[in-house]
């Protein structure tokens, strides 16, 4: 890990509180010179840093960008962040998990985009994931390993995971119109794609890879959107929203594989149906 990437994980695990340019150059083993510049350049980034003499440096707690650092915090267990990738743009988080899928990553491997230039929606529809403002990412998880024998069924989990998340993270709990959307307020907050390869043979699910865009923070959507979409908040998402709701999600969906979690999730889902 880089100093500017060690740097940004003490920041983050230290959020709304100071550690001193000695405190952080003990901790990581670096000059103090080395942290002055390390936090120069994390504020080139867009990192909202103050500085207080005799204090230190602060991350605000309203820092609003995805990072696997900013994840970090928030995660059951700190092995999965090995397994976690942040990009600034991609063309669809399902894509590129897909890819990734192919060429053997495995269960947990998680991909997450500040943006999406080409997000995929359910029946080929495109999903409207513009950045700073959304939580777009998309898990390869191995079906076996919840006795969940299709699509249908990992999609429905999937949904309730997501919606107990946003409750548990943002106190707002969303609706679900079947299968795959979210919604607050009759409108849609929250869609979730699922892709899968089987076996030709026994047509049993070999893996799947779960995409979840989340519409976090908005300015009002346009006027071909407006009628069916929402937000969780109006502007800019605060108190660290989406890396908190990130882990929160993978919490839920990859480290909590036990039946009876999996079947009271089913059981959330049909509690929270639009009928």
């Amino acid at each position: 890990m880089s100093t500017k990437n060690s740097v940004l994980a003490l920041l983050e695990k230290s959020r709304d509180s100071y550690l001193s340019g000695e405190e952080i150059a003990g901790a990581l083993g670096v000059s103090r010179s080395a942290v002055w510049k390390a936090v120069g350049s994390l504020k080139t980034d867009g990192y909202e840093i103050s500085a207080v003499k005799n204090r230190g440096y602060t991350l605000s707690i309203d820092s609003n960008i995805l990072s696997i650092e900013g994840i970090l915090p928030y995660l059951k267990t700190r092995d999965a962040s090995n397994d976690i990738r942040v990009y600034e743009e991609l063309e669809s988080t399902n894509k590129t998990a897909k890819k990734l899928a192919v060429s053997g990553s495995g269960h947990g491997t998680v991909v997450i985009a500040d943006c999406q230039t080409a997000g995929k929606g359910h029946r080929g529809k495109s999903f409207y994931s513009p950045p700073a403002l959304g939580l777009y990412m998309s898990a390869i998880i191995n079906p076996s390993l919840y006795s969940l024998p299709t699509i249908i069924d990992i999609t429905r989990l999937s949904a309730a995971v997501t919606a107990k998340s946003i409750t548990d993270v943002c106190g707002i709990t969303p609706a679900i119109k079947p299968i795959n959307d979210l919604f607050i307020n009759d409108k849609k907050v929250c869609g979730i794609l699922t892709e899968a390869v089987s076996d030709l043979e026994s047509g049993a699910v070999d893996w799947a890879v779960v995409g979840i865009g989340v519409n976090v923070g908005g300015y009002g959507f346009s006027a071909e959107l407006k009628n069916i979409a929402t937000s969780l908040f109006f502007g800019s998402p605060k108190k660290n929203i989406r890396n908190r709701l990130a882990a929160e999600i993978i919490n839920n969906l990859l480290y909590s594989t036990e039946p009876a979690f999996i079947q009271n999730m089913l059981s959330l889902y049909e509690s929270l149906l639009i009928r």
